[in-house]
This record gives structure tokens, sequence and C-alpha cells, in this order.
């Protein structure tokens, strides 16, 4: 399993410049000795650059630093609230659209590429599966827009 993670790191060793931070191997599931490789990341990071899985592991990302005001929210209300609702990155996209440009380095990104590199890698595969969890009474209500 570490040669896997050695594969991963130098394949993509390379993203560390963009601020990801590989922090290893993590098992999260003991009975079923379900592995998965930890990382972390800023959320002003470009996520169609990463796999959601390597080698058979799952990849386990967090979110280092702030974020913008359109994801705040108080410590109390993380139940009542879904801090990644599809409208949020929207919201935060069409406010910060250059920066995010300017950030990634390229001028002429789309807003479909902008809201597919910040939620994580397909923001319409994001958004289907945020509504289905929310369907299933899995994550707190949020408004499409």
């Amino acid at each position: 399993m570490f040669e896997i993670l050695k594969h991963f790191e130098n394949k993509y060793g390379s993203l560390k410049k963009k601020g990801l931070r590989i922090e290893g191997l993590s098992m999260i599931d003991p009975k079923r000795k379900k592995h998965v490789i930890m990382i972390s990341k800023p959320f002003m990071f470009d996520n169609r650059q990463l796999p959601k899985t390597y080698e058979g592991l799952d990849i386990k990302a967090k979110i280092e630093g702030e974020l913008p005001k359109e994801f705040a929210f108080k410590k109390d209300a993380v139940k009542k609230e879904y801090v990644w609702a599809p409208a949020k990155f929207e919201k935060y996209v069409d406010r910060c659209a250059e920066e995010i440009r300017k950030q990634f380095g390229n001028p002429d990104m789309s807003r479909q590429e902008m809201l597919d590199a910040l939620a994580f890698g397909n923001f319409e595969e994001h958004k289907k599966k945020s509504l289905q969890l929310m369907k299933d009474g899995k994550i707190p209500p949020f408004k499409l827009n």
C-alpha cells in the first residue's frame, strides 16, 4: 500500500506548489480495512487535476485555510446548512470570476470550467449528488439559486 502512496506522490507531487499537501494513508473503516489517501488543499484549487481514486484507494481531501464569504457558516449552524451547496459555488464564481481566472492562470476560463475546478472536479455531478443527499435527508435542505 505504501507503494501506491509513493506512486501517487510521484504522479501528483508537482501540485504541491499549488497548495496540495499529501498527508499519507489513513484507515477510515477498520472493520473492512478500508484505506484512503489523505490530502489537504486550499479552497482555490483546480480539483480537475486530481483523481477521485488512485490504484483502488479513494482520495479524501480537506480544505485548509479560509473559505470565501459565500461558504462561511456558524459552527452551531453546521447541521442546519449545507456548506457545499451548489448555489454557493455559483455565487462565488459569479462574484470572483476574474480572481479565479488569475489564480488558475487561465484568462479564458469559462464559468462552467471554474465551477468544475472548484466543485470537486465536476459541478453538475456535485449538484446531482447534493440533490440526492438532500432528498435522502443526509444533508440539510438548500436552494438551487
